[in-house]
């Protein structure tokens, strides 16, 4: 973070030259009409501090705290040795995330820890080695328009890392598969960033995403609404948790891009520059799926993603869903959604599978669910409900 003792960096020394030229160059053409008064400052001003978030309480950092999302993700998947207890490795991993979130470890060689969140969940397989029939236990099935490869479908383990500095990420992810060690063998990872964050309610944000579409309007946003179709209720050992899913997609910018904006919107069912669904109404309004034109066409057409994945129509409860663009391996989005039931997820896709018009311009190439954590504490180490 810069210091107000730190002389002026290049770039300012050369802004501030900038002005003053300019200002010459004025004075000549007219005299003492371009003066000013007001002095120039070539410091630049320090950026805000980012607020730390908690890590331990009922439920794991990093889903709904902080409330806006930071802007930079790694996402990292890897599995556990077969002959590897789940329980101390998770007790040990929750150890290094409180001292990686104070600060107090070297290994963010200095860096401040700043707004950092690390959300920490588990695999099918193990899962079901302690009950086939808990949450999280169910792994996702095919769908269409999929290209992954084994090695990135499903894992043992989820470490998902948030930070509103981009060089957090990467250290946070070294210094906690060096505390793993060889007892864990990393998959793939996938760093994503949100887009630009516009205004869709009083108190509430959402980003664009790599279409210039808003991302992530409709959602559990309130306290009840959370503990409805976000957090899970139980058995008691699960209980504070969440279920995740991560869907990497490419997407085909290049044939998106290539429609009309009004093709793009009825791709949507919203309008690309205000959110607003193309029934009307403002961007935080319930797309109005009966409205029609005075010929008797929808003015949401029966094919726009809003419609289809309507959580309404399809009878389910609404995911908190999180979009990450990306540009590698090729250019797409990271998904990454939460629910308190796998179904909310995999109906929503049945539904949109069969007639979706977003879905012809993506291709899957890595899948995965996981069931969140809850939350812990020194006295309650991470995953010790499940696994102690």
């Amino acid at each position: 973070m810069p210091s107000a003792d730190r002389p002026p960096s290049r770039r300012a020394f050369l802004d501030a030259a900038g002005v003053t030229v300019a200002a010459g160059l004025l004075a000549g053409c007219s005299g003492d009409s371009a003066r000013s008064d007001r002095p120039v400052d070539p410091t630049p001003s320090a950026p805000p501090t980012p607020t730390p978030v908690a890590v331990t309480g009922r439920h794991q950092a990093g889903v709904t705290l902080p409330r806006s999302a930071q802007p930079h993700l790694l996402a990292l998947v890897a599995d556990l040795g077969e002959t590897v207890p789940p329980g101390p490795i998770l007790a040990e991993l929750g150890e290094t995330i409180q001292t990686l979130a104070a600060g107090s470890d070297p290994r963010l060689l200095g860096l401040s820890p700043g707004d950092v969140t690390v959300t920490v969940g588990v695999g099918p397989r193990l899962v079901q080695a302690v009950g086939a029939t808990l949450p999280g236990a169910t792994d996702l099935p095919g769908f269409s328009r999929e290209r992954v490869d084994s090695r990135e479908r499903g894992g043992d383990l989820l470490i998902q890392i948030c930070a509103g500095d981009a060089l957090l990420p990467p250290l946070v992810a070294a210094a906690l598969l060096d505390q793993a060690g060889d007892r864990v063998q990393e998959r793939w990872r996938q760093f994503g960033r949100r887009g630009v964050e516009v205004p869709v309610a009083e108190d509430r944000t959402a980003p664009r995403n790599l279409l210039g579409f808003i991302d992530g309007i409709v959602g559990p946003h309130t306290d009840a609404e959370q503990e409805r179709d976000l957090w899970l209720a139980g058995p008691p050992a699960v209980a504070g948790g969440t279920l995740a899913v991560l869907r990497r997609m490419e997407i085909d910018l290049t044939r998106f891009a290539a429609l009309s904006v009004a093709e793009q919107e009825a791709v949507f069912g919203r309008r690309r520059a205000s959110g607003e669904p193309l029934s009307g109404g403002g961007v935080d309004s319930a797309p109005g799926l009966n409205a029609k034109t005075p010929e008797g066409r929808y003015l949401v057409p029966v094919d726009a993603h809003v419609r289809r994945a309507n959580p309404t129509v399809v009878g389910v409860g609404h995911m908190l869903r999180r979009s990450y663009s990306i540009d590698t391996p090729a250019p797409g989005l990271l998904f990454v959604s939460f629910q308190n039931d796998l179904r909310t997820f995999t109906a929503t896709l049945s539904r949109m599978d069969t007639s979706d018009a977003l879905l012809p311009f993506t291709t899957t190439t890595a899948s995965a669910t996981f069931l969140i954590l809850p939350g812990y504490d020194p006295q309650r180490p991470l995953g010790s409900t499940l696994f102690g």
